[in-house]
């Protein structure tokens, strides 16, 4: 009679940093078992997952940052067929009482997946979607640097001579780019109207060279959020870029969000109870992918300015009481139950419906 071995189950930890990862192992009812660290690179993530298959059959594995240094390894291991769960960095309370070190991080994210605390499935950053992550990353940057810019030469035209201060402070932000690019400050930079000129000059090329950054990105953008999902940019309000961080925020897997609730509370648009004794009311999400809040608003916005039914439904809920704010809360989630069905039925077209508020902001 040949006995049969029972293999254990495990739980994995994953502590993640830049140079190193640092994995632990406990058993279902969260006993330690062991825990070593590993280098952030392939050879690393190959050496990790050998050692948690060493130590029995892995159920799942928590790891922390999977939007950042855990990236890599957790497409490595979601590869591997591995169920990995998202987990997030303990707060500062539980840091307080139970301290930190790599191991304490790697057995907590194992402990929070065995006590079913954290089940988030992690992005896959593996396809369109992360491709339009790194172009918007790079277009926010240019947009950021040309307004920083804009700010420095009105800034230098505030303390430039009187004479070319009085010539360029009348033209707007087009005319005066232009203009400052135009400039010619001569070789005598030891007078003072000279260096302003070459001063304006350099930042005024480097506005046209970020300003043309910019536009060749969102173009980019622009094609691969129509590939991802052309039902998005069909919604009232939605243009490329809000578009993109909507996608962004759903990820390449939007399938990991079970119920356009659960993106709502992704995006920070779902009310949250508030209620105590016989007082029963909500209050505002400040949660979520903040990023994706202000796309959210910004096509709120958008409507209440140029959609006509966004318009009569704001009325509406005017005169029952509501505040501005209010009727844009309620529109946020509205429009996060619209994009739901649009991020995850990407090739059927969102056909518009009138906003229905079950919940009071």
């Amino acid at each position: 009679m040949t006995d049969q071995i029972q293999v254990r189950e495990v739980i994995g930890g994953v502590d993640t940093h830049g140079a190193t990862h640092h994995a632990a192992v406990i058993d279902p009812i969260g006993r330690h078992i062991a825990d070593r660290e590993f280098p952030a690179d392939t050879t690393g993530h190959q050496a990790l997952t050998r050692w948690l298959a060493s130590h029995g059959e892995v159920i799942a594995i928590g790891v922390e940052g999977t939007g950042s240094y855990g990236a890599g390894l957790a497409r490595h291991l979601t590869g591997t067929g591995w169920v990995v769960i998202e987990v997030d960095r303990p707060d500062r309370k539980t840091r307080r009482t139970a301290g930190k070190s790599d191991p304490i991080d790697a057995y907590a994210a194992a402990q929070a997946v065995a006590s079913g605390r954290a089940t988030g499935t992690p992005k896959a950053r593996d396809g369109l979607v992360e491709a339009i992550r790194a172009l918007h990353v790079a277009r926010r940057g240019a947009v950021k640097a040309r307004t920083a810019t804009i700010n420095r030469i009105k800034s230098l035209l505030t303390s430039a001579p009187t004479r070319l201060r009085e010539q360029l402070t009348p033209l707007g932000t087009a005319g005066l780019i232009q203009a400052c690019a135009r400039l010619r400050p001569g070789t005598d930079l030891t007078d003072p109207t000279a260096a302003h000129k070459k001063a304006l000059r350099a930042e005024a090329r480097r506005w046209q060279a970020l300003n043309a950054d910019a536009a060749e990105l969102e173009a980019d953008i622009t094609t691969l959020v129509r590939q991802a999902a052309p039902a998005l940019l069909n919604l009232p309000g939605c243009g490329p870029i809000t578009a993109a961080q909507l996608l962004i925020c759903a990820g390449d897997n939007p399938e990991r969000m079970h119920s356009e609730g659960a993106f709502a509370h992704l995006t920070g648009a779902a009310p949250i109870p508030a209620s105590s004794g016989q007082t029963r009311r909500h209050r505002l999400s400040r949660g979520g992918d903040r990023q994706a809040n202000n796309a959210l608003h910004m096509i709120a916005v958008t409507r209440l300015g140029h959609d006509q039914r966004t318009r009569e439904y704001a009325a509406r809920r005017t005169t029952e009481g509501l505040s501005k704010k209010d009727i844009i809360r309620c529109l946020k989630r509205y429009i996060a139950r619209e994009a739901f069905k649009a991020l995850t039925c990407p090739n059927t077209p969102t056909p518009p419906t009138k906003p229905q508020v079950t919940t009071t902001p």
